[in-house]
């Protein structure tokens, strides 16, 4: 769910910027003159240059969590190998503190490390899940795309209105795409506090 959720606030966040980034430059463009196709062609150099930086600063930064996330799973593996039973006594601690009893929190931590303990410590320690890796490509295709969808979105606003309509117009279309764009993000959160543990622990 986390994850998921982190996907939605970066898809949001990238249409945004396109939106406000893309309408910024068209109206400044429509300020100096009521030529559409300098508009256009304003627009377009905008979106695409827009789409390359959020593109590659996405790869940047998703390949470093990578990395750093592949230093972490050494380090831990060779914990493990070095002090299995430190390491098991220092997982059944982790779930008294998220408050099982001292007999739960042993045999869970127990079953966990006999099924695969490399993943019971990775996700409970650091959480990192290894079957859901960070991929730079994907970040750098949807952020890219996230923001190619928002940064059309005010082009036709700044270009199909008469002149002197342009600039409001698109002032009005930017808050109106600004305000849908918050409402999954809003959502979102909404469910991934009903999902959290802390909302599950008051529920039987």
């Amino acid at each position: 769910m986390a994850g998921r959720l982190n996907w939605l606030r970066a898809g949001v966040l990238g249409a945004d910027d396109g939106i406000v980034s893309v309408a910024a430059t068209a109206v400044g463009v429509a300020g100096v003159t009521n030529s559409p196709t300098p508009i256009l062609v304003a627009g377009i150099a905008a979106v695409v240059g827009g789409a390359i930086s959020m593109a590659l600063g996405e790869y940047v930064s998703v390949s470093s969590q990578r990395d750093s996330q592949r230093a972490l799973v050494e380090i831990e593996r060779r914990e493990l190998a070095d002090s299995p039973e430190a390491e098991l006594a220092e997982l059944a601690g982790l779930y008294m503190a998220k408050g099982l009893s001292l007999e739960t929190a042993q045999r869970v931590a127990e079953e966990l490390t006999e099924h695969d303990a490399l993943a019971a410590h990775l996700s409970t320690k650091l959480n990192i899940d290894q079957d859901e890796p960070a991929n730079p490509w994907q970040a750098a295709h949807a952020s890219a795309a996230a923001f190619t969808a928002g940064a059309i979105l005010p082009l036709p606003a700044i270009l199909l209105p008469p002149g002197v309509f342009r600039i409001p117009v698109t002032f009005l279309a930017v808050l109106v795409a600004r305000r849908v764009l918050a409402s999954p993000t809003k959502d979102g959160d909404q469910a991934g506090l009903a999902n959290s543990p802390e909302m599950d622990a008051g529920h039987p």
